[in-house]
C-alpha cells in the first residue's frame, strides 16, 4: 500500500467519457485523450468519476469504457476507477463480483442524496474496505453529495483499514484540509479534488490533485503541482495565477460541460454530453477556447 501511495502523488486527471454525435462512446477519442495527457506528464488517470458522466452510462457501457481506457493506457500510468453509490450493498456486490485487476485503486464518493451520519459514512466505507483487496481512495465532495466527511471520520477510517490509502478532498475548506494533513497516519494521501485550492493544499503538505482543469492544460497544471510539492511557492502561485480565469470558466456552467468544450477546442473530442447535462453557451465556449489555446502555448 505504501508503494501504491507513492504512485498516486502528483497530478491525476479526472478524465471525461467522450461521446460521438449519436452519443455512443467514442473509442478513438479515448485513445487521443489518454495519449495527450500522458505525453504531457500527468501522473495517473481517474476513469468513470463524476467528470466521466458515469451516472449516464449503462452497465455494458461502463465495461466498454473501462476496457478502452485500459487498452489506450497500455500500462503507462496508474489507472484509478470510480466506484460510488448511495447503496452500500450495491458497491459491495460489485466489488465481489467484478474483475478490476487492471486498476491500481478505486475512488469511492460519499453516498449522495440520502445524507448519512458520520457513523453511517464510517460503516459504509468499512464494509467497502472489507469487500476488496484493492486500495481505496475516499472522495469527499459536499457540494455534490449533500454530506461532509469530517476529518475525524476520515482519520478513523485510515487508522482502522489498511487498504483505505487516501482521500480526494473536494470541500475546498483549507481548515479541514489542514486537520487532515496534521492528523493523518503515515503514507495516507491527502489529494485535492478542488482545482481552486489544489496549489494551497499541496503547499500545506498535501499529495497533489485529481484535477478536471488539468485535462485540457496538463503540462501547465503538472508544473504548478510539482512546484507546490517542492515548496516553490513563488513559482507555483505565479503559474497558478495564469490559469485561475480558465478554472472559473470551466465550472461556470457545470462540469464536465466546460472541460468538454475546452477539449473540443483543441481537437481531442466532439463536444457532446448526455442529458441532463448540456453544452456550454456559445459565449462561454468562445472564452474557454481563447484561454485554453493561450495557456497551452506557454
Amino acid at each position: 500500500m505504501i508503494m501504491m501511495s507513492e504512485k498516486l502523488r502528483g497530478t491525476g486527471v479526472a478524465i471525461i467519457t467522450p461521446f460521438k454525435n449519436d452519443l455512443s462512446i467514442d473509442i478513438n477519442a479515448i485513445e487521443k485523450l489518454v495519449n495527450f495527457l500522458i505525453e504531457n506528464g500527468v501522473n495517473y488517470l481517474v476513469v468513470q468519476g463524476t467528470t466521466g458522466e458515469t451516472s449516464t452510462l449503462t452497465y455494458d457501457e461502463k465495461i466498454i469504457s473501462r476496457k478502452a481506457f485500459v487498452k489506450a493506457n497500455n500500462g503507462r500510468v496508474p489507472l484509478v476507477l470510480g466506484i460510488g453509490s448511495n447503496n452500500t450493498s450495491e458497491i459491495v456486490h460489485d466489488l465481489k463480483n467484478s474483475d478490476y485487476s487492471d486498476f491500481c485503486a478505486i475512488l469511492s464518493v460519499t453516498p449522495y442524496y440520502n445524507k448519512p451520519s458520520q457513523e453511517g459514512l464510517y460503516n459504509h466505507y468499512s464494509l467497502i474496505s472489507k469487500s476488496t483487496n484493492l486500495p481505496i481512495i475516499l472522495y469527499n465532495v459536499p457540494s455534490r453529495t449533500g454530506v461532509n466527511l469530517l476529518p475525524e471520520t476520515t482519520i478513523n477510517l485510515a487508522n482502522n483499514h489498511e487498504n483505505i490509502i487516501g482521500i480526494k478532498e473536494a470541500s475546498g475548506d483549507l481548515n479541514q484540509i489542514k486537520k487532515l494533513i496534521n492528523n493523518r497516519p503515515e503514507n495516507f494521501l491527502i489529494i485535492s479534488g478542488d482545482d481552486d485550492t489544489a496549489p494551497q493544499t499541496a503547499l500545506l503538505g498535501g499529495d497533489g490533485v485529481i484535477s478536471v482543469t488539468a485535462g485540457c492544460i496538463p503540462k501547465k497544471f503538472v508544473r504548478i503541482i510539482k512546484s507546490a510539492m517542492s515548496n516553490n511557492e513563488k513559482l507555483c502561485l505565479e503559474e497558478f495565477n495564469q490559469i485561475k480565469g480558465l478554472i472559473s470558466l470551466l465550472f461556470q456552467e457545470g462540469n464536465p460541460s466546460g472541460i468538454k468544450s475546452a477539449l473540443n477546442a483543441i481537437g481531442l473530442c466532439d463536444n457532446n454530453l448526455r442529458l441532463p447535462l448540456t453544452k456550454v453557451s456559445r459565449e462561454l465556449e468562445l472564452k474557454i477556447k481563447s484561454l485554453v489555446f493561450d495557456i497551452n502555448k506557454k
